[in-house]
């Protein structure tokens, strides 16, 4: 399918869509998944990224990830902080090693409906992904950046479930928010001015 796609349309990238889950035979990360079941849906994170046609691919954080910790570690907010970042390492990792492209998390989401602590978690688990792709970012490697799940507008709410919201009605998430894109936007103006330097100095050099 992707190679009829890329015959149809050359300019767009193509990538699938994952939970990011590791099948049976990759024993050595089938703990990292969100729970046993993970491993027997017939999918392989791995495995059905290694397409030559797909430019990238994509994962996502799923809410079990905070259900599985809260299992490990209780309501110890440090053993879900600890399993997402392991979640989240293991991807970008073999992003880069074995499948040799960008990783994009294409869904980041974590529940608003619990006001008391809810958001402060979600702050949590967000700059957690925030801060990593930031860092693969200065460094020009794989973490191609988070799209979080789900951000609605006024009037949109009947459409949403317990992981949107309304971006300008939590400050403090709008804040990250804001800051990762002028961060990111930052580094890539940066090396498109480092680019031009190099060309100009191949030109009058």
């Amino acid at each position: 399918m992707a190679e009829f796609v890329k015959s149809l349309d050359q300019k767009h990238l193509v990538t699938i869509g994952l939970e990011g889950f590791y099948g049976v035979e990759k024993a050595g990360n089938v703990g990292l998944n969100p729970g046993k079941w993970a491993a027997s849906l017939g999918v392989d994170f791995i495995e059905n990224s290694d397409i030559e046609n797909f430019d990238f691919t994509s994962i996502h954080i799923p809410p079990q990830l905070v259900s599985q910790a809260e299992i490990k570690g209780g309501i110890n907010s440090d053993a879900r902080v600890d399993f997402l970042s392991h979640w989240v390492d293991s991807h970008i990792s073999e992003a880069e090693k074995i499948l040799k492209k960008p990783v994009l998390f294409t869904k980041v989401g974590f529940p608003s409906s619990i006001q008391k602590n809810g958001l402060y978690v979600r702050n949590i688990f967000l700059k957690i992904v925030y801060d990593k792709i930031y860092e693969l970012a200065k460094k020009r490697k794989g973490g191609a950046g988070a799209l979080v799940w789900q951000l609605l507008v006024e009037g949109m709410e009947q459409y949403g479930d317990q992981f949107s919201f309304i971006a300008w009605k939590h400050p403090s998430t709008y804040k990250l928010m804001v800051e990762q894109s002028c961060r990111l936007l930052n580094i890539s103006s940066q090396g498109l001015t480092h680019k031009k330097t190099q060309s100009e100095e191949s030109l009058f050099g």
